[in-house]
């Protein structure tokens, strides 16, 4: 699809989006008492480069206009950043970040990334791998004594292959108060308690899980003897200048800027026992702050080429096709050995995509907090935009 209408600024469109922008300076990362120490401090945060003034990107910025502003009127409401070579091309928000205060959104509203956050649960895991705290090869009891399956390791759990059954699924059955959250740890404990049955034999097969993610966070806290939300603040966050970007903590509740979560109709998603549960879901950010996690990869800036290709790696070919899954990735695998690498997510109101087109250093991010599951058909509409092709309809359009 190839939009032709040239761009005008017009007052229209002023109303409808505020273009969103931000040049924040990323604070000192610090370290709590801890047996686990590395020197994040050598880390140099990642500066934003724009690139938005030639008639090319200006043409390609007034097609992706056209269609955010026929998105909006659909209902989308949400924040839009895309990325070529290192440099950011088109960032657009669109919308309330608080319904009720009227706040709009912008360049710092932290939107919940749903399963997205995986991606940095992974990411977390093989640095401790590849720093030697811990061997994704071993079982996952090694790290969490009452952990009830002892042929589970955690590379199974890195790549969905474990056969553990879904914790949002089953936890119901054993716990009466579906309102007040609950933590990793407590969640464990009552795996390990009622030992609820696999759903496979661990390794026979692939299966996308939500607790693989959350018992991985507590593998964190584990092996650093930190919180989850302070290694992921203090080794990853900060340190790459991702100032807006945090694990959510539902005792504390959300910063005044953040973006609420709101159901199709507006109504607020509130609070459940699964929302103390993070790794699976549960960390904030922005477009802006995503965009430096996704050039953190191609910089080295946390994890040697050596270890982002084991975690580009495909884990599972029981079914044929481009889809698969690595250590923490989703990715479209094509037969020429170009690799897509993603994820999507879904978490109450939240519906975000993140795309990563290795080969061309390209990069969409969709962070949407009003129900809508429209934002996992946009990347393909993205993509047909900047390179002037057809969509490709092999993209992944479902969480």
């Amino acid at each position: 699809m190839r939009f032709t209408t040239s761009y005008v600024l017009s007052t229209f469109l002023l109303f409808l989006f505020i273009a969103c922008r931000s040049d924040s300076q990323p604070a000192a990362a610090h370290t709590r008492n801890s047996k686990f120490h590395d020197d994040s401090m050598r880390i140099t945060p990642i500066p934003l480069i724009y690139d938005t003034t030639s008639p090319q990107k200006q043409d390609i910025i007034a097609q992706l206009d056209n269609y955010y502003t026929a998105q909006f009127r659909a209902g989308f409401n949400g924040s839009v950043l895309v990325g070529v070579g290192g440099k950011i091309i088109y960032e657009r928000c669109f919308g309330l970040a608080n319904r009720e205060k009227k706040i709009p959104l912008t360049a710092n509203s932290s939107c919940q990334l749903a399963s997205i956050s995986k991606t940095f649960t992974g990411t977390a895991i093989l640095y401790l791998h590849q720093h030697k705290y811990l061997n994704i090869d071993e079982p996952v009891q090694k790290y969490i004594k009452e952990f009830p399956y002892p042929n589970i390791t955690l590379k199974m759990l890195l790549n969905h292959r474990s056969g553990l059954p879904d914790y949002t699924k089953w936890v119901p059955g054993y716990n009466n108060d579906m309102r007040t959250p609950i933590s990793n740890e407590a969640m464990i404990a009552m795996m390990a308690h009622h030992k609820p049955g696999l759903e496979f034999r661990a390794n026979t097969r692939f299966k996308y899980c939500n607790t693989n993610f959350a018992v991985l966070a507590r593998v964190v806290e584990k092996v650093t003897e930190m919180t989850f939300a302070d290694f992921m603040r203090n080794y990853i966050f900060l340190p790459l200048g991702m100032q807006h970007t945090f694990v959510y903590n539902p005792a504390k509740g959300l910063p005044l800027e953040a973006a609420i979560s709101y159901k199709r109709n507006w109504v607020r998603e509130p609070d459940m026992f699964a929302d103390g549960v993070t790794g699976d879901k549960g960390i904030y950010s922005t477009p802006e702050d995503m965009y430096r996690w996704d050039q953190s990869f191609y910089q080295n800036k946390l994890l040697t080429n050596e270890t982002i290709e084991l975690a580009y790696l495909p884990c599972s070919f029981e079914k044929k096709g481009v889809k698969n899954y690595g250590l923490g990735w989703r990715m479209l695998c094509y037969p020429n050995g170009n690799k897509v690498i993603y994820h999507n997510g879904w978490w109450h109101g939240n519906n975000t995509s993140f795309y990563r087109f290795i080969k061309d250093n390209m990069t969409i991010v969709v962070l949407g907090n009003r129900f809508t599951t429209s934002i996992y058909h946009h990347a393909p509409i993205i993509f047909g935009i900047v390179k002037g092709v057809s969509p490709d309809d092999g993209f992944d359009t479902e969480e």
